[in-house]
């Protein structure tokens, strides 16, 4: 992830929580009063987002003490320690929601996708995200599809061409559309056509797209497809693909399954901050 973006991104969702202060936090304890916290995987799982832990709490206070136990990939079991923080334990509790709920959401997503790599089970064929992503968390969202083994698409509208079905059908042909996006642009973005039949990929293929789109194909129809594509034009199925069903899309010979589900559907893994050890706060407030 770039760091300036993701510091900036924390900065904004402290900012959410925080508002004014932590009155909680800060009504109960001194300002001096020092604390030791864990961060503890409650069920297993793919960790991703350590380095939310250190961004956040940095921000908060320069003088917390992160030590990292996990690395992003680790694989997590029950009870297993992720990090453990040190500092003021205002500090620590302030920060606690927004790191948890950002690496449990990471986590999730890099948990679901190597289950997806682990079951389509394929040294050809990869699985990549989609645009199907949280409003302001994409970035973090696609870097945890990649801890997971997966591959990102284009990270939004302006880093790659993406012909669907409406721009198509606004644009009167797969040949116009295409012909115009080569006009327009040069020579180092990659333009992907959506197709749906054979008529849709050979009229691609004809038009020299870089990235050829199987949508909405069964395995049985994206084999046939794919026969019909030359192996200089990359393929990608996409498309009620899932757990069930991504080992026979595997099978087509496809190169690429794009699946929303990694981050759309996913299910946050549990991960939760533990006190260690307070220091008893020696004075008043300072």
């Amino acid at each position: 992830m770039n760091q300036l973006k993701m510091r900036k991104m924390i900065e904004q969702f402290l900012l959410e929580d925080i508002g004014e202060r932590d009155i909680t936090s800060q009504a109960i304890f001194p300002q001096n009063q020092e604390g030791i916290g864990v961060f503890i995987a409650k069920d297993e799982g793919v960790l991703s987002g350590v380095q939310v832990i250190i961004e956040t709490y940095h921000l908060l206070n320069p003088r917390i003490k992160v030590q990292l136990l996990k690395q992003d990939g680790d694989r997590l079991t029950k009870g297993v320690e992720i990090a453990m923080v040190s500092g003021q334990v205002r500090d620590l509790l302030t920060g606690e929601r927004v790191i948890l709920n950002l690496i449990q959401r990471m986590s999730g997503i890099t948990t679901l996708t190597e289950r997806a790599i682990r079951t389509l089970n394929s040294d050809y064929t990869k699985v990549c995200d989609t645009r199907k992503t949280t409003p302001g968390l994409r970035m973090f969202e696609k870097y945890a599809v990649t801890c997971g083994g997966g591959f990102n698409h284009r990270f939004g509208l302006y880093d790659g061409v993406m012909i669907k079905d409406n721009h198509i059908a606004f644009c009167g042909s797969i040949s116009k559309a295409v012909e115009k996006v080569r006009n327009s642009l040069g020579h180092m973005v990659k333009v992907e056509v959506e197709t749906e039949n054979q008529e849709q990929v050979l009229e691609a293929v004809q038009a020299n797209a870089d990235v050829i789109m199987l949508d909405n194909c069964s395995p049985e129809e994206v084999k046939k497809l794919v026969a019909l594509i030359p192996k200089s034009i990359i393929t990608e199925a996409s498309g009620n693909i899932n757990l069930e069903n991504i080992k026979d899309y595997g099978e087509s010979g496809v190169e690429y399954i794009s699946l929303g589900l990694l981050t759309h559907s996913v299910k946050s893994l549990d991960i939760s901050f533990d006190v260690q050890h307070v220091e008893l706060s020696q004075g008043g407030e300072k």
